[in-house]
């Protein structure tokens, strides 16, 4: 759990990744009064951020890692995480023995535990950590951290994470923290198909959606996804939060581990599809309550 409030030292980290979260998480960092080199893919970017904010900014990961004990990773996909961290002037080539690397994105266990031995021959290590909470609870420091790898590791990055996180937890040996995000976006995807057809019944039935929300959302239909994005339904306005097109890399890796543990999931395939429908209507970059949008359009 997230609870000490114990001082933390200054350290010296490297950021890879400035994406809406990954500068939202180097912004906490800096805050917390830690020395931050950062690296983006785009150089101009990263520039961008240090002379908004602060720190130093790198021309590769490599440069960035080399002065670091700590390497915070959050980038797209596995590909991406494999460039800046084992491949050719990826972070472990200079990060020197001792040193951690921490992977906030969103990939594959199998990629998780790759990492976390890769890092180990060089006398590193690793912790897959995806986060929960999106651009909101970046930018607030309450995120979720759900962690794969090494307790002395987990421990050792805690107090870092505390600058972003309202929670974090180690769920298991390298890849844990993947599967659990896995879950996550199992769960999450259900119940937004749950409330979009919720929502386009209410319509049909030519009743006020707004006033049936308020109406149920203090009993047990309530949850997260319900407080926050029923609106957004409602308005068919779908141009902020997580998009569709992140949704459905999450939802393949979960789909493609079931494959290989045998677990059934026969509704988070369904709305894969659902989704597939959304990018087909041109709709990649809207955000995932834009599952009621296909309702409306087959209604």
């Amino acid at each position: 759990m997230n609870e000490s409030n114990a001082v933390v030292e200054p350290q010296a980290v490297a950021f890879l990744g400035l994406g809406v979260m990954g500068q939202a998480m180097a912004r906490h960092l800096l805050r917390a009064g830690h020395r931050v080199t950062v690296f983006n893919r785009t150089t101009a970017r990263a520039a961008e951020f240090v002379a908004a904010h602060g720190g130093t900014f790198a021309e590769s990961p490599a440069e960035a890692a080399q002065s670091a004990g700590v390497v915070f990773v959050c980038v797209g996909n596995d590909d991406h995480v494999r460039d800046v961290t084992l491949g050719p002037g990826g972070a472990l080539e200079t990060l020197a023995p001792g040193g951690l690397v921490i992977d906030h994105g969103t990939s594959s266990a199998e990629l998780a535990r790759e990492l976390a031995e890769q890092a180990q021959k060089g006398g590193c290590s690793a912790l897959d950590a995806p986060v929960s909470g999106g651009q909101a609870g970046a930018e607030a420091g309450t995120l979720t951290v759900m962690a794969g790898g090494r307790v002395a590791d987990f421990e050792r990055a805690l107090p870092l994470m505390r600058a972003y996180s309202r929670q974090a937890r180690l769920l298991g040996p390298a890849g844990s923290g993947q599967l659990a995000k896995m879950v996550n976006q199992i769960c999450i995807a259900g119940l937004l198909q749950g409330l979009a057809e919720g929502l386009n019944f209410a319509e049909a039935a030519g009743l006020d959606p707004t006033e049936v929300v308020e109406a149920i959302s203090q009993g047990a239909a309530q949850s997260w996804q319900m407080d926050h994005r029923h609106a957004s339904m409602i308005s068919d306005s779908f141009d902020f939060g997580f998009a569709v097109e992140w949704m459905r890399k999450d939802l393949g890796l979960a789909l493609g581990e079931a494959r290989r543990n045998g677990a059934a999931l026969p509704v988070t395939a369904l709305i894969d599809q659902f989704y597939a429908d959304i990018e087909a209507m041109g709709g990649q970059r809207w955000d995932t309550s834009s599952l009621v949008r296909r309702l409306r359009v087959h209604s």
